[in-house]
């Protein structure tokens, strides 16, 4: 009897799993809320040079408000003033003449700028004046919390498959909860940055273990439809942070509100389960067999493990040593589990970084933010559906390779879209959203079949430092286009299709049980066994069994 055994006789998507599923939502709200603030917080409003200093007590005082714009800041070629200039002094001829003004003396902005508020009435470029040479540190503020996100997909991975699901998440959700209203209550650019990059730490473990404590408990029949109903979270959330942020226009505000469901996830911690799987993994077959006794309680199976002992669930999960504590080092020791490492590594750091490359773009597609936002948001949800009918019936493997590979023909098609059409261009980036949406569901969902148990916390820990690795890069990427507009996107469409390559050399999971050991990796007569495979030996065996009772029978 295996483990999967186990679940499938007690209901592995019974009603206990799916208390599993509303304890964790919560915590997981928080995830797309501040995965996507920087969208929000860090907008750049329309600003001038403060011209204040230009006031020489007579003429200029007299101006109105236009006019003192019009002799006061050059214009760009669109008309509207120069956010990073001003004339040395004021140039009063120009309200008689409107000719060119690029040969008259300016100079940087010597007293600050003015932020227009109609649209946000605080954000941290306005508040912290990160604007013109001091663009780049704006976008930075993105790079440092994905560090933190890559950070602490290390740490939690480590801590999890070593002290347990539970503890681990309790860990990150204190961590989150603490530097999450810190950030908000920060007074200066340098202590926000460091709360973002904690917050991002404890955020990672929220995200890699609320997902394995899920599947865990899920029976093979059901992985696919719980992996998906675990990630619908995210894009139902992705489309709620716009509504957050249209209400909320002070980013102490937003940032305040997008910590808040933490407070009542830490109190759903109480009642959520250990890992049966990793209990009995790491030889704690007695506290694994209470967990399991309350699911066959819940999901109204109680008479079968009425004839489970500890002892029986000790035999479940073959463990190759109780007393061995598994680390990263494991990843790389074997040959097969070298090749996993590196191959999902490099499909990881693709779906996150065009996944990113695209979400956190919202205001280069030249609609409302807002409204970008949400469309964003939604197209996520057919993602969904297409996993959802696709991964039991093509294979993970195909799945994952195609949706990589349709990402980014869309990042490469919106290369050749004229910036005058930003409807056509939204479209295309919706539909880019969409399938990297669904690469990323399925990248989940995938990398949790193919870790075995004692490594699945490191193997994932491992994969979403390289996946952060690559979000990290991302708003640095985007600075390129100051070079020249399509590089960005062109860095993009070929990282994803290094990942559409890679992900076609990984094995297929479909339908096959979860790895326990590092032997279940290595040794491949153990991956071909899936549920057909054994209803086809349970039927020989079955066939043989009675021709030789009725031989012994007839003679």
């Amino acid at each position: 009897m295996k483990f999967d055994n186990v679940l499938s006789e007690i209901n592995g998507f019974g009603t206990f799993q799916f208390r599993i599923m509303l304890l964790l939502i919560f915590g997981r709200m928080c995830l797309p809320f501040n995965f996507l603030l920087n969208n929000f917080i860090a907008v750049v409003p329309s600003h001038h040079c403060n011209i204040d200093s230009l006031d020489d007590g007579s003429v200029f005082r007299n101006l109105s408000v236009a006019d003192r714009l019009i002799v006061s800041i050059p214009l760009e070629q669109d008309g509207s003033p120069n956010p990073c200039e001003m004339f040395a002094e004021p140039q009063y001829h120009l309200l008689l003449n409107f000719s060119s003004t690029n040969a008259l003396p300016t100079v940087s902005c010597k007293n600050g700028w003015i932020f227009d508020n109609s649209t946000f009435k605080s954000t941290i470029a306005s508040e912290w004046d990160l604007v013109c040479d001091k663009k780049k540190i704006n976008r930075a503020i993105a790079t440092v919390f994905f560090i933190g996100v890559m950070i602490g997909a290390v740490i939690s991975g480590y801590l999890s498959d070593r002290f347990g699901r539970k503890r681990a998440i309790l860990l990150c959700y204190i961590t989150t909860t603490i530097f999450g209203f810190a950030s908000a209550f920060s007074y200066n650019f340098m202590l926000f940055a460091a709360m973002r990059f904690f917050t991002g730490v404890g955020l990672s473990g929220i995200s890699i273990i609320s997902y394995v404590i899920c599947l865990e408990w899920v029976d093979i029949k059901h992985r696919t439809a719980a992996g998906i109903l675990m990630s619908l979270d995210w894009s139902i959330f992705t489309a709620v942070i716009p509504l957050l942020a249209y209400f909320l226009t002070d980013w102490r505000h937003l940032t305040a509100a997008v910590t808040a469901p933490q407070l009542v996830a830490l109190i759903c911690w109480r009642f959520l389960p250990e890992s049966a799987r990793w209990l009995i993994s790491n030889g704690n077959c007695n506290l694994a067999h209470s967990y399991l006794r309350k699911c066959a309680q819940v999901n109204k199976r109680q008479e079968f493990m009425a004839e489970i002992s500890p002892q029986v669930l000790s035999k479940v999960i073959l463990v190759e040593d109780e007393s061995k504590k598994y680390s990263y080092a494991d990843l790389l020791r074997t040959p097969n589990m070298r090749k996993l490492a590196v191959l999902t590594g490099i499909v990881w750091f693709a779906v996150a970084s065009t996944y990113y490359g695209i979400s956190l773009n919202v205001s280069g597609f030249g609609v409302n933010i807002y409204l970008t936002q949400f469309i964003f948001g939604i197209i996520e949800i057919p993602a969904k559906a297409i996993v959802y009918f696709s991964v039991d019936k093509i294979g993970r493997r195909l799945v994952q390779a195609g949706m990589v590979l349709l990402t980014g023909l869309c990042l490469c098609c919106s290369m050749f879209i004229p910036r005058g059409e930003p409807l056509l261009w939204t479209a295309v980036g919706a539909l880019g959203k969409m399938f990297s949406e669904a690469a990323f569901t399925t990248l989940y969902l995938y990398s949790t079949e193919l870790y075995p148990t004692v490594l699945r916390q490191n193997g994932l820990g491992y994969c979403s430092f390289l996946g952060r690795l690559g979000v990290s890069i991302c708003p640095l990427i985007l600075l390129l286009e100051d070079s020249w507009a399509h590089l960005p996107n062109m860095v993009f469409f070929l990282v994803a299709l290094a990942g559409g390559v890679s992900a076609s050399f990984l094995r297929e999971t479909k339908n096959t049980r979860l790895p326990e050991t590092i032997d279940d990796v290595e040794q491949t007569r153990c991956l071909n066994l899936n549920l057909e495979a054994d209803a086809d030996i349970l039927v020989n065996m079955s066939n043989f069994a009675y021709l030789h009772l009725s031989h012994y029978a007839n003679n």
